[in-house]
């Protein structure tokens, strides 16, 4: 239940209602100490957010093709949505392409949305308003359902982004064009995004002891070169000190 969620320091997600969860990815908050700052980074996970911050008001982070460093100031607190890659462009009404790697606030998109998100609200208020604000806008604008079919094809490992184009029945160049409205990048992009979340994934339920090897082969790369070079790119790191922050965090 939404009146029950959370609100002590930390990162905290969970799932979204039913009649949403083909949608939307998860519902989340970030709640930082009042004593301290917080420094985290953000990884590419071919997803949109719909994102409140107490004392500011809402804004839509857009998909991101690298890390992105936060810096979270005492007593910081979010609470978002996160649209499933596929879901957030439709529902956004803007193509993601011009958002990715972006932060964007909500008046500048969608004015009358920053109303329903004003910087005063109570945070378990502003967690309820996030999630009916972006149940409204898939219901109001549902998402390309060639595009999300096909993001939920792309997750296989064995998936190739012309089979999947015509699996949906796009050619490559429709699939290219729609998939960049509705996720904010081509699908060879988010399938790199992808695989690297399945490594992600790997290594966070395997803690420290995760074997980079067997990792690289679980998550779809053709070799551990191969989940060097993609980790540096999207993670800023080498896999094994991705490990180490990650199991350190």
């Amino acid at each position: 239940m939404l009146g029950d969620v959370d609100l002590s320091p930390g990162y905290r997600e969970w799932a979204p209602p039913a009649a949403l969860r083909h949608v939307l990815a998860c519902l989340w908050t970030q709640v930082t100490p009042d004593q301290a700052a917080r420094t985290s980074v953000v990884l590419p996970d071919g997803c949109a957010d719909l994102i409140w911050e107490r004392g500011r008001g809402a804004f839509v982070a857009g998909p991101d093709t690298g890390p992105v460093p936060t810096l979270l100031p005492p007593g910081t607190v979010l609470a978002g949505a996160r649209f499933r890659p596929g879901a957030g462009g439709d529902a956004l009404g803007v193509p993601l392409a011009a958002l990715r790697d972006q932060r964007v606030g909500v008046a500048d998109l969608r004015h009358e949305l920053a109303a329903r998100l004003p910087a005063t609200l109570e945070p378990a208020d502003a967690i309820a308003a996030v999630t009916d604000v972006a149940g409204r806008l898939t219901t109001e604008r549902p998402p390309d359902a060639a595009v999300l079919h096909a993001c939920g094809l792309l997750a296989s490992p064995a998936a190739r982004t012309e089979d999947v184009a015509a699996q949906v029945g796009l050619s490559p160049r429709q699939f290219r064009r729609r998939c960049e409205a509705a996720v904010g990048y081509g699908p060879k992009m988010l399938q790199r995004v992808l695989r690297f979340r399945r490594f992600v994934s790997v290594i966070d339920t395997a803690g420290g002891s995760a074997d980079l090897a067997q990792a690289a082969v679980h998550a779809g790369y053709a070799d551990q070169p191969h989940l060097t070079r993609e980790t540096v790119r999207l993670a800023g790191l080498p896999p094994a000190a991705l490990i180490r922050e990650r199991h350190s965090a």
